[in-house]
């Protein structure tokens, strides 16, 4: 199956919609995400966020007066982020694949929010492709953040348990060096594998954050509760420590973060 066929037929059948709201990890996320996208963006900004989703970051930027271009493959994706941007004048959603922004020029945009694409492409070819355009599109001093998928983050919560055997087989080779193949639906990445994919490109590499840290994990089990006052908490303690190096590789989802350097 095409790797766009196999990410519409899985995003036709998840709901997408909820997925930042209905878990603490979610919520996390959400808040990790938009506290380092207020911390690199002048507001107001032009914004481009390539693998959209239903909107959720597209959206809250628009509404907080930047310009905002959503770009979506999944088909069912684009249909609710255009139905839930109703009314936002300054938000434009097209679909398309990161691997091919030539619809936009060289350095048109303030930043570039690189939300999905990584998880889903195992060809070292197309990932290079959709870094390259990324950065292309962006102004020199512009920032692009790039979430990512932590490999023992994916170890720890999907396969920590009788599975754990099918998930180093899936995984990691023999000489447990990671494994990328399009069977895999998503694919991780170690630390230092991803914040390579950027050394040879004119960007500078500002920071690499945990964007939910161990929650998911947490979350598995059902005996696990967490009130609004503990999550505050958690959420201060998090945004704190997020950067440390030590915290990055469990983490569920991660974001690399760099600015493309002025010509």
């Amino acid at each position: 199956m095409e790797r766009s066929e196999m990410i519409n037929e899985f995003y036709t059948g998840y709901n997408e919609e909820n997925r930042l709201s209905k878990s603490r990890h979610g919520q996390m996320e959400y808040r990790t995400t938009m506290h380092f996208i207020h911390r690199y963006l002048l507001q107001p900004g032009k914004i481009l966020e390539l693998g959209a989703g239903t909107g959720r970051y597209s959206i809250a930027l628009a509404k907080e007066g930047n310009s905002v271009t959503a770009v979506e493959l999944a088909e069912r994706n684009l249909e609710l982020l255009r139905r839930n941007a109703e009314g936002l004048d300054n938000l434009t959603a097209y679909q398309g694949d990161a691997i091919d922004l030539r619809r936009f020029a060289d350095d048109s945009f303030d930043m570039t929010l690189v939300f999905g694409p990584l998880y889903h492409l195992y060809e070292a070819e197309e990932r290079d492709a959709a870094l390259r355009e990324a950065v292309r599109v962006t102004k020199p001093g512009g920032t692009i953040l790039t979430a990512f998928l932590p490999i023992h983050g994916i170890m720890i919560d999907n396969y920590l348990g009788d599975s754990f055997p099918d998930g180093m087989e899936e995984n990691f080779t023999e000489a447990f060096r990671v494994r990328h193949f399009q069977d895999q639906l998503f694919t991780g990445y170690e630390i230092d594998e991803l914040e390579s994919l950027f050394r040879e490109l004119p960007v500078t590499h500002l920071t690499t954050v945990a964007a939910d840290g161990v929650l998911e994990m947490a979350e598995l089990n059902q005996a696990f509760s967490m009130s609004d006052e503990a999550f505050e908490a958690y959420a201060r303690y998090h945004l704190h420590f997020c950067q440390c190096r030590e915290l990055l590789g469990t983490s569920a989802h991660a974001i690399h973060i760099c600015r493309k350097n002025s010509q």
